[in-house]
């Protein structure tokens, strides 16, 4: 465990420290700065604040998560370096389109096909090389197990399975990067949901002495310190933006806990009475992914009904509705972190806690999140009202 609290600690000095020495670099050099905003983002905008803070989350994590292993003695392991290859493969993705929006002086860099096809990629590597399914010889990779298996319907199942985390994968990365546009939303967002499901890997680790949760403890446990210690920086007037490089990994790194979590746990190993902690990780990416995943929904399905493109911009995001409401871009992010709170927390927290005191804490925080939303709107009609009865 002090391994995990030295790897968290250690990200977000990381994070901390180096997010000003790159805001300087970048202004220096001209490099990797926000020119103009005429796409879906709504962040607050100035000429030449940089957008590449994805360089200081990518290179915070990967420190971190390397000087964990070496300071518990367990060396370098193939699933380390597995991690670690996702990071450095889907952050050059999203370091190419932000390079490539920055040298065309425009909104656009990969096109979102190509960001896909690139996703995709990487998440088929994880789903095929990561994965550990449990059987007869004890946890086996997917690819031996796949190899070894000769009934075909067993074959179709871990197709599924590869199929599965894949869409996962993309729709937690493509779910982060959606959300990254107002100041700090992203990264807020992210450490919530991290800290929810930190929380539960904890839990699972500690009182149900599932060794297993190691891996998705120590990389939520990154992902919060890289996050918290960059938000600082990016909070608005945000002096950094994280851009597709950092928002894009994060996500990343959210599924890759989940997944890794609910692919590694054997639910036959637990009794009838401790079901829900090994059966939660199926439901759980959903639940502290619930509002990117749902801003990523509700595109898809308002620019297809539009007859547009699923990838084409648009300025209807959740963040944008809630400003139209009348929020300010401060108070929208912090309502969306009220909201992301809300629905991560309490599904972490339902696996160990009588599930009548967590509807009601869910209840609790719904009905302050859905007052705190509608307040603005509320508050003008109420003085509306009483104008016209003065």
């Amino acid at each position: 465990m002090k391994g995990i609290v030295f790897a968290g600690a250690l990200s977000l000095l990381l994070s901390f420290i180096f997010t000003p020495s790159l805001i300087r670099i970048l202004a220096k050099r001209g490099v990797g700065q926000m020119i103009r905003d005429d796409g879906p983002k709504s962040h607050h905008v100035k000429r030449g604040t940089p957008t590449m803070g994805g360089i200081v989350l990518i290179s915070s994590s990967i420190i971190a998560y390397f000087a964990s292993h070496l300071l518990t003695g367990v060396g370098i392991t193939a699933s380390a370096i597995l991690v670690i290859a996702l990071i450095v493969g889907l952050g050059l993705v999203g370091f190419l389109d932000d390079w490539l929006k920055i040298s065309r002086k425009q909104s656009t860099g990969l096109t979102a096909k190509q960001k896909l096809l690139g996703q995709a990629i990487v998440a088929a590597g994880f789903a095929y090389s990561g994965l550990h399914f449990k059987d007869e010889t004890g946890l086996a990779p997917i690819s031996t197990y796949f190899s070894g298996v000769r009934d075909t319907s067993l074959k179709l199942g871990v197709v599924f399975v590869i199929i599965w985390v894949i869409f996962l994968v993309l729709g937690s990365s493509n779910g982060v990067n959606l959300t990254d546009g107002l100041d700090g939303l992203a990264a807020g967002i992210v450490a919530i949901a991290a800290l929810a499901f930190f929380s539960y890997s904890y839990l699972l680790s500690v009182v149900y002495n599932f060794d297993r949760a190691g891996a998705p403890l120590l990389i939520t446990a990154v992902v919060v310190g890289a996050c918290i210690g960059f938000l600082p920086h990016n909070f608005y007037p945000a002096r950094i933006f994280m851009g597709d490089s950092g928002s894009m990994v994060l996500g990343l790194l959210l599924g890759v806990a989940a997944i890794t979590l609910t692919g590694q746990i054997d639910s036959n190993a637990i009794s009838a009475q401790q079901l829900a902690p090994a059966l939660l990780p199926i439901l759980l990416p959903f639940g502290v992914l619930a509002i990117p995943l749902i801003d990523l929904i509700l595109a898809i399905v308002r620019r297809t009904k539009a007859g547009r493109s699923p990838f084409a911009p648009d300025k209807e995001h959740l963040h944008h509705r809630i400003i139209m409401l009348g929020h300010s871009q401060r108070s929208a992010t912090f309502l969306l972190y009220l909201w992301t709170f809300s629905f991560a927390m309490p599904l972490a927290a339902s696996a160990f806690i009588p599930w009548r005191f967590t509807l009601l804490v869910s209840i609790l925080f719904f009905t302050l999140s859905l007052s705190f939303t509608k307040y603005p709107f509320l508050y003008r009609k109420l003085k509306v009202g009483i104008l016209k009865e003065l």
